[in-house]
């Protein structure tokens, strides 16, 4: 069976029976309908990703992994902050009219550093590193920026990366301040697990683990039955991924370039209610 799905339930599980409620408390979001969107919480959740035995997506429920490609190839590689760019509607609440998100994601990847080689944005930093000086211990990204919060129009929720060559593997770490566990979790696993495979193939390494820390891992209340349906369901041994061999260059990958075989899962969970 899928490891991934053993990961998953063990978490929601763990937090439906330890986490802290803010029932009673003030909270920020709000449900479409105006009602304070309490959560279950767990501080310091983390999961680990051996990238080289399966590619860790779920089999409880579907993951669009086109969709979820196509969002980390907008932050990561076209280096964006507008949702012109992108192929879905999920960050259409938090643009302007602009399509811009603020100085946030993408932009952040795109400014220009200075270090004793000469100026990289940080993408281009991380892939300089990899080539040049494998076992570094300095190979950091980070997107949340003081100087340009208040430009943000959301604050980022996975900002920080660590890539660490162990051998020939390249392992990283995703450090995240919070997360929404039904719609986002999968969907953030599956994205930075392809990210840590185009940087492989892009350096000629071989991927390891992936590690996600999550600062905040936590179950909105409307979700809760949900979860406890999810993490019920049948389970089922996890696909292989198939990436185009003939793409070397971490800036040519395409969505399309990415395949699963022998993807079975089980039915998907429609109109999911989503806090703002």
């Amino acid at each position: 069976m899928s490891k991934a799905d053993h990961i998953f339930i063990d978490m929601c599980r763990d937090i439906l029976e330890n986490g802290y409620s803010s029932e009673g408390q003030k909270v920020r979001p709000r449900w479409e309908d105006g009602t304070p969107a309490h959560t279950i919480k767990r501080f310091g959740v983390v999961n680990r990703y051996d990238l080289s035995e399966e590619f860790p997506i779920l089999t409880l429920r579907p993951t669009p992994l086109a969709k979820a490609i196509d969002e980390i190839l907008w932050i990561w590689q076209k280096k964006s902050n507008n949702i012109k760019d992108l192929n879905s509607h999920i960050w259409d609440a938090w643009a302007d009219e602009d399509g811009s998100i603020g100085k946030a994601y993408g932009y952040q990847l795109s400014i220009k550093h200075k270090y004793p080689e000469g100026e990289f944005d940080q993408v281009d930093r991380v892939l300089y590193d990899l080539k040049h000086n494998p076992y570094s211990r300095r190979i950091i990204t980070n997107i949340y920026n003081h100087s340009d919060l208040h430009e943000m129009n959301l604050y980022p929720c996975a900002y920080s990366m660590t890539f660490n060559v162990t051998g020939n593997k390249l392992n990283a770490i995703l450090n995240q301040r919070s997360q929404d566990v039904l719609p986002a979790n999968n969907w953030n696993v599956c994205q930075y697990a392809i990210l840590v495979h185009m940087f492989a193939i892009a350096s000629g390494l071989e991927v390891g683990e992936l590690v996600h820390v999550i600062a905040d891992a936590h179950i909105y209340d409307r979700h809760i039955p949900i979860i406890k349906e999810l993490i019920e369901r049948p389970q089922y041994p996890a696909p292989r991924l198939v990436i185009n061999p003939d793409v070397k260059d971490f800036y040519e990958f395409k969505p399309e370039d990415f395949k699963l075989e022998g993807y079975v899962h089980g039915p998907q969970i429609k109109n999911i209610p989503i806090a703002v």
